[in-house]
C-alpha cells in the first residue's frame, strides 16, 4: 500500500506499489496527478491573499506588462521595458511590443526569448539529493524517516514530484505548484529521467543494445529511451551503466536491469526533464535557478499545449463521426 499522502503522484519507477483502489501505477499517477490539480485551485484564494502581503500586483485587474515582469523578478521595470519593445517578449504565444499592454498574471502566460516566466512568486521549488534510507512519503506511517525531515523547512505545504524508493538515493522536486506537478508526474506527459546505476558484472554493447531493443518484464515490455556503459569497474565484477526512460512504472530500472543479467548495486537519478542534480552533495537541498524553472514551465506549457489539442483533435472527430455516417446513410438512401 502507498503510504505517502502526497497528492502530487506517484510516478516515479522507484515506488513500491499502486496505490490502493487502483490497478496500475498509471491509474494511481493519473488520479493523484488529477488531485494536485484540484489542490491548486483550492489553495488560489490563500495563495491570492499572500499575493497580496508580498506587494504583487492584484492579479483580477488589468496589470502593465513591465510591472508584472519586474514583479515577477525577471528584470527591473525600465529593463523589461526594452525586452518588450524589441520583442522579445510574448504573452499567450504572440509577440508583443506595446509597452500599454495590460495583462492578467493569473490567466495570462508571458515568455521571454521563447522561455516560460512563473508571475507568481508565492510558489516553491526545490532539488533535493534524496539519500538513500529516507522514503519518498510525508508521513511514513512505519516510523522510517521520511521527507518531513526536509519539507518541514518550509512554511509553504511542499509535496514531493513523484518518488524514488528508498534505496535510491538522487534528484527529487519539492514543490507547492500544483499545476507543474501535474504535468511532471502524470505518465501521459512522458518526462525522460536519466539514472546510472552500478550493477553486477561486466556490461556488453550487447546488453546495452537489448536494453533499447527493449525486454519482457512480467507488467509488459519495455525499452530504455537511452542506455549507455560508462565504465567497467573492479576487474569487471562490477560496471556503471546510464539509463534514461520516460516510464513510471513501480522499479523499471532496476526490474530491467536484473532482466539483462545485471542486477542493481546502487541507483542514483541525475535528471529529472531539463533539471540536473550535478554536483549537489547528497541530503542537501536548493532552489530551482530561474533558466531551470523556466525549462520547466516552458516544459509543462508545450505538455499541456498539445493535451489540449489532442483533446480538442478527439472531440471534433467524436463530433465529425455521427455526422459522416448520417450523411452517408442519406447519400446511400438517395
Amino acid at each position: 500500500m502507498n503510504d505517502s499522502k502526497n497528492p502530487y503522484g506517484d510516478e516515479e519507477d522507484e515506488w513500491d506499489e499502486p496505490e490502493e483502489g487502483y490497478e496500475t501505477e498509471e491509474e494511481a499517477n493519473a488520479a493523484a496527478a488529477a488531485e494536485a490539480a484540484a489542490l491548486n485551485k483550492r489553495d488560489a484564494p490563500k495563495q491570492d491573499a499572500q499575493r497580496q502581503q508580498a506587494g504583487q500586483p492584484e492579479l483580477h485587474d488589468g496589470v502593465r506588462l513591465q510591472k508584472v515582469m519586474a514583479s515577477a523578478g525577471v528584470a527591473s521595470r525600465r529593463a523589461s521595458e526594452d525586452m518588450i519593445t524589441s520583442g522579445r517578449v510574448r504573452v499567450n504565444g504572440e509577440v508583443v511590443r506595446e509597452l500599454g499592454r495590460r495583462v492578467d498574471p493569473d490567466n495570462d502566460e508571458i515568455a521571454v526569448d521563447n522561455v516560460a516566466v512563473q508571475l507568481d512568486t508565492t510558489r516553491v521549488y526545490i532539488v533535493l539529493n534524496k539519500p538513500v534510507g529516507v522514503v519518498s512519503s510525508l508521513m511514513d506511517e512505519h516510523g522510517r524517516p521520511d521527507l518531513r525531515e526536509f519539507t518541514n523547512q518550509f512554511e509553504e505545504r511542499l509535496f514531493n514530484v513523484g518518488r524514488l524508493d528508498s534505496e535510491t538515493s538522487g534528484l527529487l522536486i519539492l514543490t507547492n505548484d500544483g499545476d507543474l506537478a501535474h504535468v511532471l508526474a502524470h505518465p501521459s506527459f512522458g518526462v525522460m529521467k536519466t539514472y546510472i546505476a552500478k550493477v553486477h558484472g561486466r556490461v556488453t554493447p550487447q546488453t546495452i543494445a537489448a536494453l533499447t531493443t527493449g525486454v519482457d518484464l512480467e507488467d509488459g515490455f519495455i525499452a530504455a529511451d537511452k542506455a549507455r556503459l560508462l565504465e567497467n569497474q573492479g576487474g569487471g565484477n562490477f560496471s556503471l551503466v546510464e539509463v534514461t526512460l520516460h516510464s513510471g512504472r513501480n522499479r523499471i530500472v532496476r526490474r530491467m536491469l536484473k532482466e539483462v543479467g545485471h542486477p542493481v548495486v546502487d541507483l542514483v537519478r541525475r535528471s529529472f526533464g531539463p533539471i540536473m542534480l550535478g554536483s549537489q552533495r547528497i541530503g542537501t537541498m536548493r532552489d530551482l535557478t530561474k533558466d531551470e524553472l523556466g525549462q520547466l514551465l516552458t516544459l509543462s506549457r508545450a505538455s499541456k499545449a498539445r493535451e489540449k489539442a489532442d483533446s480538442e483533435r478527439a472531440a471534433a472527430d467524436a463530433a465529425g463521426g455521427p455526422k459522416a455516417a448520417g450523411a452517408s446513410g442519406r447519400d446511400a438512401r438517395g
